[in-house]
Protein backbone atom coordinates (compact mmCIF):
# COMPACT_ATOMS: atom_id res chain seq x y z
CA UNK A 1 0.00 0.00 0.00
CA UNK A 2 1.31 3.50 -1.38
CA UNK A 3 1.11 5.87 1.79
CA UNK A 4 1.91 8.88 0.31
CA UNK A 5 -0.34 11.18 -1.87
CA UNK A 6 -0.18 11.09 -5.84
CA UNK A 7 1.77 14.54 -6.87
CA UNK A 8 -1.92 15.94 -7.81
CA UNK A 9 -3.27 14.88 -4.82
CA UNK A 10 -0.52 16.46 -2.91
CA UNK A 11 -0.18 19.89 -4.92
CA UNK A 12 -4.12 19.97 -3.95
CA UNK A 13 -3.65 19.87 -0.29
CA UNK A 14 -0.42 22.55 -0.54
CA UNK A 15 -2.88 24.38 -2.44
CA UNK A 16 -5.71 24.52 0.04
CA UNK A 17 -2.95 24.69 2.99
CA UNK A 18 -1.55 27.48 1.66
CA UNK A 19 -5.20 29.26 1.16
CA UNK A 20 -6.22 28.64 4.39
CA UNK A 21 -3.11 29.69 6.02
CA UNK A 22 -3.41 33.14 4.03
CA UNK A 23 -6.87 33.69 4.59
CA UNK A 24 -8.37 31.62 7.47
CA UNK A 25 -6.50 32.54 10.70
CA UNK A 26 -8.25 32.64 13.61
CA UNK A 27 -9.17 35.85 13.53
CA UNK A 28 -10.92 35.42 10.20
CA UNK A 29 -12.63 32.15 11.76
CA UNK A 30 -13.70 34.00 14.96
CA UNK A 31 -15.29 36.44 12.83
CA UNK A 32 -17.59 33.83 10.67
CA UNK A 33 -18.41 32.18 13.82
CA UNK A 34 -20.12 35.42 15.56
CA UNK A 35 -21.68 36.41 11.66
CA UNK A 36 -25.49 35.84 11.29
CA UNK A 37 -25.02 32.90 8.93
CA UNK A 38 -22.27 31.02 10.84
CA UNK A 39 -20.62 30.73 7.15
CA UNK A 40 -18.36 33.33 5.27
CA UNK A 41 -19.86 33.84 1.38
CA UNK A 42 -15.98 35.04 0.55
CA UNK A 43 -14.59 31.46 2.05
CA UNK A 44 -16.82 29.34 0.05
CA UNK A 45 -15.87 31.25 -2.80
CA UNK A 46 -12.44 30.36 -2.12
CA UNK A 47 -13.07 26.74 -2.04
CA UNK A 48 -14.85 26.61 -5.17
CA UNK A 49 -12.24 28.45 -6.65
CA UNK A 50 -9.60 26.36 -5.43
CA UNK A 51 -11.50 23.02 -7.02
CA UNK A 52 -12.11 20.95 -3.53
CA UNK A 53 -15.57 20.45 -4.36
CA UNK A 54 -14.42 19.49 -7.81
CA UNK A 55 -11.82 17.09 -6.34
CA UNK A 56 -14.72 15.62 -3.79
CA UNK A 57 -16.97 14.05 -6.66
CA UNK A 58 -16.39 11.65 -9.73
CA UNK A 59 -15.85 12.93 -13.16
CA UNK A 60 -19.16 11.31 -14.42
CA UNK A 61 -20.81 14.43 -12.49
CA UNK A 62 -18.25 16.56 -13.81
CA UNK A 63 -15.99 16.45 -10.74
CA UNK A 64 -11.89 15.23 -10.87
CA UNK A 65 -12.13 12.43 -8.34
CA UNK A 66 -14.33 11.50 -5.90
CA UNK A 67 -11.82 8.62 -4.14
CA UNK A 68 -11.65 7.93 -0.74
CA UNK A 69 -7.60 9.61 -0.66
CA UNK A 70 -9.54 12.76 -2.44
CA UNK A 71 -11.74 12.99 0.70
CA UNK A 72 -8.84 12.23 2.97
CA UNK A 73 -6.47 14.72 1.11
CA UNK A 74 -9.01 17.41 1.54
CA UNK A 75 -9.96 17.43 5.17
CA UNK A 76 -6.58 16.21 6.12
CA UNK A 77 -5.62 19.73 5.02
CA UNK A 78 -9.23 21.49 6.59
CA UNK A 79 -8.51 20.24 9.89
CA UNK A 80 -5.58 22.10 11.24
CA UNK A 81 -7.42 25.67 10.24
CA UNK A 82 -10.57 24.32 12.09
CA UNK A 83 -13.21 25.26 8.95
CA UNK A 84 -16.52 26.02 10.83
CA UNK A 85 -18.11 26.00 6.76
CA UNK A 86 -20.17 22.70 5.89
CA UNK A 87 -17.63 20.83 3.77
CA UNK A 88 -18.59 17.96 5.13
CA UNK A 89 -21.91 18.13 4.90
CA UNK A 90 -22.34 19.67 1.62
CA UNK A 91 -19.26 18.28 -0.05
CA UNK A 92 -19.32 14.88 1.05
CA UNK A 93 -22.62 13.41 2.56
CA UNK A 94 -25.31 15.38 -0.13
CA UNK A 95 -22.71 15.63 -2.82
CA UNK A 96 -22.15 11.75 -2.17
CA UNK A 97 -25.73 11.09 -2.48
CA UNK A 98 -26.50 13.00 -5.22
CA UNK A 99 -23.69 12.00 -7.28
CA UNK A 100 -24.14 7.84 -6.36
CA UNK A 101 -28.04 8.17 -6.98
CA UNK A 102 -28.47 9.53 -10.26
CA UNK A 103 -30.06 12.58 -11.83
CA UNK A 104 -30.08 16.28 -10.55
CA UNK A 105 -27.46 17.15 -12.32
CA UNK A 106 -28.04 20.82 -12.73
CA UNK A 107 -28.01 20.72 -8.73
CA UNK A 108 -24.86 19.29 -8.44
CA UNK A 109 -23.24 21.81 -11.15
CA UNK A 110 -24.68 24.53 -8.78
CA UNK A 111 -23.17 22.68 -6.16
CA UNK A 112 -19.42 22.70 -8.13
CA UNK A 113 -19.96 26.47 -8.96
CA UNK A 114 -20.58 27.60 -4.97
CA UNK A 115 -24.00 28.57 -6.01
CA UNK A 116 -25.98 25.90 -3.72
CA UNK A 117 -25.53 24.47 -0.90
CA UNK A 118 -26.85 21.46 0.12
CA UNK A 119 -27.24 19.99 3.80
CA UNK A 120 -27.36 16.65 4.59
CA UNK A 121 -30.85 15.44 6.90
CA UNK A 122 -30.50 12.25 8.53
CA UNK A 123 -30.60 11.91 11.89
CA UNK A 124 -33.17 11.83 13.77
CA UNK A 125 -33.65 12.10 17.78
CA UNK A 126 -34.71 8.17 18.43
CA UNK A 127 -31.85 6.57 15.95
CA UNK A 128 -29.00 7.23 18.17
CA UNK A 129 -26.24 6.39 15.55
CA UNK A 130 -28.06 3.64 13.22
CA UNK A 131 -28.23 4.40 9.73
CA UNK A 132 -31.59 2.10 9.29
CA UNK A 133 -33.36 4.10 11.75
CA UNK A 134 -35.83 7.02 10.45
CA UNK A 135 -39.07 7.66 11.84
CA UNK A 136 -40.05 10.48 9.03
CA UNK A 137 -42.69 9.35 6.74
CA UNK A 138 -43.08 9.76 2.87
CA UNK A 139 -46.68 9.56 1.90
CA UNK A 140 -47.38 8.88 -1.59
CA UNK A 141 -50.12 11.30 -3.26
CA UNK A 142 -51.36 12.38 -6.75
CA UNK A 143 -48.99 15.16 -6.97
CA UNK A 144 -45.86 13.26 -5.69
CA UNK A 145 -44.79 12.65 -2.02
CA UNK A 146 -46.10 14.11 1.55
CA UNK A 147 -43.16 14.16 4.16
CA UNK A 148 -43.70 14.32 7.55
CA UNK A 149 -41.11 14.29 10.52
CA UNK A 150 -38.30 16.04 11.81
CA UNK A 151 -34.46 15.98 11.54
CA UNK A 152 -31.34 17.29 13.92
CA UNK A 153 -27.93 17.57 13.78
CA UNK A 154 -28.13 19.07 10.01
CA UNK A 155 -25.31 20.93 10.06
CA UNK A 156 -25.44 24.88 8.59
CA UNK A 157 -29.57 23.66 8.06
CA UNK A 158 -30.35 27.26 8.36
CA UNK A 159 -28.09 28.77 5.48
CA UNK A 160 -28.75 25.23 3.58
CA UNK A 161 -30.50 26.19 -0.02
CA UNK A 162 -31.52 22.66 -0.21
CA UNK A 163 -31.93 19.71 2.00
CA UNK A 164 -31.80 15.70 1.58
CA UNK A 165 -33.78 14.15 3.87
CA UNK A 166 -34.26 10.67 4.66
CA UNK A 167 -37.79 9.29 5.06
CA UNK A 168 -39.83 6.01 5.16
CA UNK A 169 -42.41 4.60 2.62
CA UNK A 170 -42.37 1.32 4.49
CA UNK A 171 -41.35 -0.94 7.34
CA UNK A 172 -40.75 -0.65 11.06
CA UNK A 173 -38.55 2.56 11.94
CA UNK A 174 -35.63 0.56 12.02
CA UNK A 175 -35.75 -1.75 8.96
CA UNK A 176 -33.27 -0.86 6.23
CA UNK A 177 -35.74 -1.64 3.56
CA UNK A 178 -38.45 0.51 3.04
CA UNK A 179 -36.33 3.95 2.94
CA UNK A 180 -36.07 7.01 0.40
CA UNK A 181 -33.67 10.02 -0.13
CA UNK A 182 -35.55 13.50 -1.39
CA UNK A 183 -33.76 16.86 -2.28
CA UNK A 184 -35.82 19.33 -1.69
CA UNK A 185 -35.17 23.35 -1.62
CA UNK A 186 -34.57 24.79 2.19
CA UNK A 187 -38.00 26.92 1.77
CA UNK A 188 -40.19 24.84 0.51
CA UNK A 189 -43.65 25.54 2.58
CA UNK A 190 -43.72 22.78 5.88
CA UNK A 191 -40.30 23.52 6.70
CA UNK A 192 -39.25 24.93 9.73
CA UNK A 193 -35.33 25.13 10.57
CA UNK A 194 -34.41 25.81 14.18
CA UNK A 195 -30.32 26.91 14.53
CA UNK A 196 -28.26 26.73 17.51
CA UNK A 197 -24.27 26.62 17.67
CA UNK A 198 -21.94 23.83 18.34
CA UNK A 199 -19.47 23.38 21.20
CA UNK A 200 -16.93 23.83 17.92
CA UNK A 201 -17.79 26.95 16.88
CA UNK A 202 -20.43 25.35 13.65
CA UNK A 203 -24.19 26.07 13.27
CA UNK A 204 -26.13 22.81 13.45
CA UNK A 205 -30.46 22.59 13.16
CA UNK A 206 -33.13 21.02 13.52
CA UNK A 207 -35.43 20.56 11.00
CA UNK A 208 -39.35 19.96 11.15
CA UNK A 209 -41.27 18.73 8.41
CA UNK A 210 -45.43 19.42 8.28
CA UNK A 211 -47.10 17.58 5.71
CA UNK A 212 -44.09 19.35 3.32
CA UNK A 213 -45.37 17.99 -0.71
CA UNK A 214 -42.78 17.30 -3.22
CA UNK A 215 -42.92 15.91 -6.42
CA UNK A 216 -41.71 12.55 -7.29
CA UNK A 217 -38.58 14.29 -9.34
CA UNK A 218 -37.55 14.95 -6.13
CA UNK A 219 -36.65 11.42 -5.31
CA UNK A 220 -32.72 10.55 -4.98
CA UNK A 221 -32.01 7.16 -6.33
CA UNK A 222 -34.83 4.95 -6.11
CA UNK A 223 -37.44 5.05 -3.53
CA UNK A 224 -37.60 2.88 -0.82
CA UNK A 225 -34.72 1.05 -1.84
CA UNK A 226 -31.95 3.83 -0.63
CA UNK A 227 -30.67 2.69 2.26
CA UNK A 228 -26.95 1.11 0.48
CA UNK A 229 -27.26 5.16 -0.79
CA UNK A 230 -27.11 6.41 2.45
CA UNK A 231 -24.64 3.95 4.03
CA UNK A 232 -22.04 4.60 0.95
CA UNK A 233 -22.52 8.48 1.79
CA UNK A 234 -22.14 7.82 5.57
CA UNK A 235 -18.91 6.04 4.94
CA UNK A 236 -17.64 8.71 2.99
CA UNK A 237 -18.84 11.11 5.63
CA UNK A 238 -17.16 9.32 8.27
CA UNK A 239 -13.67 8.89 6.27
CA UNK A 240 -14.17 12.63 5.49
CA UNK A 241 -14.54 13.21 9.85
CA UNK A 242 -11.84 10.94 10.47
CA UNK A 243 -9.21 12.63 7.85
CA UNK A 244 -10.15 16.26 9.41
CA UNK A 245 -9.54 14.98 12.80
CA UNK A 246 -5.96 13.75 11.75
CA UNK A 247 -5.28 16.83 10.44
CA UNK A 248 -6.17 18.55 14.11
CA UNK A 249 -4.27 16.06 16.03
CA UNK A 250 -0.86 16.79 13.71
CA UNK A 251 -1.60 20.42 14.26
CA UNK A 252 -2.09 20.15 17.99
CA UNK A 253 1.41 17.49 18.73
CA UNK A 254 3.31 20.15 17.07
CA UNK A 255 2.07 22.86 18.62
CA UNK A 256 2.84 21.05 21.95
CA UNK A 257 6.12 19.84 20.60
CA UNK A 258 6.98 23.34 19.70
CA UNK A 259 5.55 24.75 22.75
CA UNK A 260 7.78 22.25 25.21
CA UNK A 261 10.92 23.26 22.83
CA UNK A 262 10.07 27.10 24.15
CA UNK A 263 8.77 26.72 27.42
CA UNK A 264 11.76 26.59 29.80
CA UNK A 265 11.65 25.43 33.82
CA UNK A 266 14.37 25.27 36.30
CA UNK A 267 16.59 26.80 33.84
CA UNK A 268 15.86 24.07 30.69
CA UNK A 269 13.50 23.57 28.44
CA UNK A 270 10.49 21.36 29.52
CA UNK A 271 11.36 19.27 26.36
CA UNK A 272 14.31 18.04 28.15
CA UNK A 273 12.49 16.00 31.20
CA UNK A 274 12.38 12.57 30.14
CA UNK A 275 8.69 11.91 31.15
CA UNK A 276 7.40 14.32 29.16
CA UNK A 277 9.71 12.58 26.22
CA UNK A 278 7.76 9.55 26.44
CA UNK A 279 4.58 11.18 26.43
CA UNK A 280 5.13 12.73 23.26
CA UNK A 281 6.65 9.63 21.53
CA UNK A 282 3.35 7.59 23.00
CA UNK A 283 1.41 10.67 21.35
CA UNK A 284 3.49 10.17 18.12
CA UNK A 285 3.22 6.53 18.25
CA UNK A 286 -0.77 6.92 18.40
CA UNK A 287 -1.04 9.84 15.74
CA UNK A 288 0.45 7.44 13.05
CA UNK A 289 -1.90 4.25 13.84
CA UNK A 290 -4.77 6.94 13.37
CA UNK A 291 -3.16 7.93 10.36
CA UNK A 292 -2.85 4.22 8.94
CA UNK A 293 -6.21 3.81 10.22
CA UNK A 294 -7.67 6.44 7.66
CA UNK A 295 -5.70 5.58 4.79
CA UNK A 296 -7.04 2.02 5.04
CA UNK A 297 -10.96 3.58 5.65
CA UNK A 298 -10.00 5.73 2.25
CA UNK A 299 -8.64 2.76 0.16
CA UNK A 300 -11.97 0.73 1.18
CA UNK A 301 -14.31 3.17 0.39
CA UNK A 302 -13.07 2.35 -3.07
CA UNK A 303 -14.06 -1.82 -2.04
CA UNK A 304 -16.64 -3.74 -4.17
CA UNK A 305 -16.99 -5.18 -0.61
CA UNK A 306 -19.90 -3.79 1.43
CA UNK A 307 -18.83 -5.49 4.36
CA UNK A 308 -15.18 -5.14 3.75
CA UNK A 309 -15.62 -1.34 3.34
CA UNK A 310 -18.21 -0.49 5.78
CA UNK A 311 -16.16 -2.73 8.35
CA UNK A 312 -12.43 -0.84 8.09
CA UNK A 313 -14.56 2.41 8.38
CA UNK A 314 -15.81 1.54 10.97
CA UNK A 315 -12.49 0.76 12.24
CA UNK A 316 -11.32 3.87 11.10
CA UNK A 317 -13.58 5.74 13.46
CA UNK A 318 -13.61 3.89 16.55
CA UNK A 319 -9.56 4.58 16.20
CA UNK A 320 -9.90 8.52 15.55
CA UNK A 321 -12.53 9.00 18.20
CA UNK A 322 -10.30 7.47 20.80
CA UNK A 323 -7.15 8.84 19.31
CA UNK A 324 -8.56 12.73 18.70
CA UNK A 325 -9.73 12.53 22.87
CA UNK A 326 -6.43 11.56 24.08
CA UNK A 327 -4.69 13.79 21.76
CA UNK A 328 -6.89 16.79 23.15
CA UNK A 329 -6.57 15.60 26.87
CA UNK A 330 -2.56 15.16 26.45
CA UNK A 331 -2.29 18.92 24.73
CA UNK A 332 -3.74 20.53 26.84
CA UNK A 333 -2.52 18.54 29.75
CA UNK A 334 1.38 19.07 28.60
CA UNK A 335 0.82 23.03 28.09
CA UNK A 336 -0.93 23.93 31.46
CA UNK A 337 -3.28 26.67 31.91
CA UNK A 338 -2.47 28.22 29.01
CA UNK A 339 -3.61 25.82 27.19
CA UNK A 340 -7.25 26.16 27.89
CA UNK A 341 -7.33 30.26 26.85
CA UNK A 342 -9.52 31.81 23.54
CA UNK A 343 -6.19 33.44 22.61
CA UNK A 344 -4.33 29.62 21.81
CA UNK A 345 -5.36 27.86 18.46
CA UNK A 346 -4.77 24.85 20.90
CA UNK A 347 -8.00 25.34 23.01
CA UNK A 348 -10.14 25.42 19.91
CA UNK A 349 -8.43 21.96 18.41
CA UNK A 350 -9.32 20.68 21.41
CA UNK A 351 -12.85 21.36 21.64
CA UNK A 352 -13.35 20.31 17.98
CA UNK A 353 -10.87 17.11 18.98
CA UNK A 354 -13.42 15.98 21.93
CA UNK A 355 -16.51 16.64 19.45
CA UNK A 356 -15.06 13.98 17.05
CA UNK A 357 -16.25 11.18 18.71
CA UNK A 358 -20.06 12.22 18.75
CA UNK A 359 -19.94 12.76 14.81
CA UNK A 360 -21.39 10.17 12.70
CA UNK A 361 -20.99 7.47 15.43
CA UNK A 362 -19.39 7.16 18.38
CA UNK A 363 -16.72 4.42 19.78
CA UNK A 364 -19.42 2.12 21.14
CA UNK A 365 -21.43 2.10 17.88
CA UNK A 366 -18.28 1.91 15.51
CA UNK A 367 -17.19 -1.29 17.85
CA UNK A 368 -20.23 -3.00 18.07
CA UNK A 369 -20.67 -2.57 14.39
CA UNK A 370 -16.63 -3.71 13.23
CA UNK A 371 -17.83 -7.07 15.49
CA UNK A 372 -21.34 -7.52 13.88
CA UNK A 373 -19.47 -7.16 10.12
CA UNK A 374 -16.51 -8.94 11.16
CA UNK A 375 -19.25 -11.91 12.38
CA UNK A 376 -20.83 -11.46 8.75
CA UNK A 377 -17.12 -11.31 6.80
CA UNK A 378 -16.55 -14.84 8.36
CA UNK A 379 -19.70 -16.61 7.96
Amino acid sequence: MNFHHSEERQALQDSLRQMLGREYDMAARAATIASHSGLSENHWKLFTEIGVFHVLLPQSVGGLGGSGLDIMAVFEAVGPALVVEPLRSVGVLAASALSLGGGHQELIDGLLEGRNLVSWAHAETAAGYSPAYVETTATPTSQGWLLTGGKVDVDHGAAATHLIISARTAGAVDDPAGLALFVLPSDTPGVGIQEFPTVDGRRTAHVALDNVLVPAAAAVGPVGEAYPLIEAALSRGIVAVCAEALGMMQAAFESTREYLLQRHQFGVALSSFQALQHRMVDLWVEIQQAESAVINAAYALDSTSRAHRERTVSAAKFTLGRAALHTAEEAIQLHGAIGMTDELTLSHLAKALVAVDHILGDEDHHLQRYITLSKEIAA
